[in-house]
């Protein structure tokens, strides 16, 4: 039995039953990355074996392993955002999530590759290298968090975490045919996340299946004083949600989100699983989210200028690289700050810090920065009218399967664009989970994405374990040698 291939449930079913142990996992786990890995590229860092194994606790409620993105902290392990800028950098705490996890017994794989500081949709923009599609290595993961959905999709790890500030979870889970669920704003705390854009970032899992989704999110998610933006409210068992039942819910389904240009393939996967679903007892309508065409814009003015503002610490002082200026510049404390960061950070870095520092800039916040915070809104208010009448809201994910590497790199407005479907879910901070829902003839996965009201997490288990258990998409697994 190839025990990474299962899931984290089936896992833990088969070690109470004492048909493997925790130890077993791992090892088949990190077999697979030795044979794999370097096809893959979707770690940074992976852990030294003789290290993990001595910290396995085979007594553990959870002992599975998993791949943290590489901007969550672990004490005293280099965490870096897949930036040269933070090349060296030791985390000096857990994030709150790591310490959850520790508690749990999770077993620490390794730091996975991302877009640098989690700019991009693609997992090409890493001072680490780019991360393959284990369905097609010629093609994208998607991206920011496209080392962790790969390492998920490859068996590399059981399950991962990752940051989603405008479908940096879903967009790569869609690409790599796995589960990628954003919490509500304030449900997982963001401590110990090295910050994009503050108002939008939230930490989630990554998984095999939704039933997983759960379990991961059973851990993660909870209230904590070390984050002034969590939120203190009860957390339900997720587990309870796992129900093969949607009888009587009423979903929405915005025209906005089926737009010329979508994928033909895309498009026919996301009305068979809407069919499907109406066959298992759910009502559909058709609804509007008018100010959906501004939703791009405004996440780039509203994103790019928090990232602007986040990323002003790293200018060689306290963390990472420092480069100093070279003989034929002056040596002022300015020209060390310029150094390290034109040397640090990589081209879509610099790119997004200039437009959010221009959108902040005096004489243009008025123009841009708020005008950008009063469309959000609207977004927002958009969103929570349909939800007055809807349960939820069904879209794809992205409108397209994972394009080719390079296909987009020269093209950023066009990268952008991937993450059209995704960016309200985090502009007006409601949960939303992708899940497979069907493969291209290519061979590529197909995302179906949820919404759901502000902290009902539990409808996107319903709805999404209710599909899966008419459906084989989340029990295919790629056959990476």
């Amino acid at each position: 039995m190839n025990y990474n291939e299962l899931t984290a449930h089936e896992i833990l079913e088969n070690i109470k039953a004492k048909k493997c142990s925790a130890s077993d996992v791992y090892n088949a786990t990190y077999e697979h990355i030795d044979k794999v890995e370097d096809k893959v590229n979707a770690y940074v860092r992976v852990a030294p074996k003789e290290d993990t194994t001595s910290s396995i606790d085979e007594t553990a409620s959870t002992p599975i392993p998993i791949a943290i993105k590489d901007n969550i902290c672990i004490e005293n392990k280099e965490t870096t955002c897949s930036s040269q800028i933070l090349k060296g950098f030791t985390a000096p705490y857990n994030a709150t999530v790591i310490d959850k996890l520790k508690n749990t017994g999770a077993i620490f794989v390794g730091h996975a590759n991302m877009d640098e500081f989690a700019f991009g949709s693609s997992t090409e923009n890493s001072s680490c290298g780019v991360t393959h599609n284990p369905w097609n290595l010629n093609h994208v993961p998607g991206g920011s968090s496209g080392g962790s959905t790969a390492a998920v999709a490859a068996n590399e790890a059981i399950w991962a975490i990752g940051s989603d500030t405008g479908g940096s979870i879903r967009q790569p889970a869609s690409f790599c045919g796995v589960v990628g669920l954003k919490p509500t704003y304030g449900r997982v705390s963001r401590y110990g996340l090295l910050a994009f854009a503050s108002s939008l970032d939230q930490i989630g899992p990554i998984t095999k299946d939704m039933t997983d989704s759960a379990l991961l999110l059973n851990i993660l998610a909870g209230y904590d004083p070390m984050d002034s933006t969590s939120a203190n409210i009860d957390v339900p068992d997720y587990t309870q949600s796992l129900v093969n039942d949607v009888k009587g819910l009423k979903i929405g389904i915005p025209k906005e989100f089926f737009i010329d240009g979508i994928d033909p393939e895309v498009k026919d996967g996301v009305n068979e699983a809407i069919e499907l679903l109406k066959k298992q007892g759910a009502s559909f309508q058709e609804v509007s989210l008018p100010h959906t065409e501004y939703a791009v814009a405004t996440y780039y003015i509203v994103a790019t200028a928090e990232a602007s503002s986040n990323l002003a610490r790293y200018d060689g002082v306290q963390y990472g690289q420092r480069k100093m200026a070279s003989e034929t510049r002056k040596t002022k404390l300015v020209d060390m700050y310029e150094e390290t960061r034109a040397q640090g950070f990589g081209e879509e870095t610099k790119r997004r810090v200039m437009l959010g520092t221009y959108c902040l800039s005096s004489g243009y916040y008025d123009d841009y920065y708020l005008k950008g915070l009063k469309v959000r809104t609207l977004i927002k208010n958009d969103l929570d009218k349909v939800f007055e009448e809807c349960d939820a809201i069904i879209t794809p994910t992205s409108p397209t399967t994972a394009f080719k590497i390079g296909e987009k790199a020269k093209d950023p407005l066009s990268m952008y664009l991937s993450d059209i479907f995704t960016i309200s879910a985090n502009l007006s901070g409601i949960p939303a989970v992708s899940l497979p829902c069907g493969f291209s003839k290519a061979g590529l996965p197909i995302g179906l994405q949820i919404m759901a009201k502000p902290f009902d997490e539990q409808m996107l288990f319903k709805i999404g374990y209710t599909y899966e258990q008419q459906t084989p998409w989340h029990k295919k697994r790629t056959q990476l040698t």
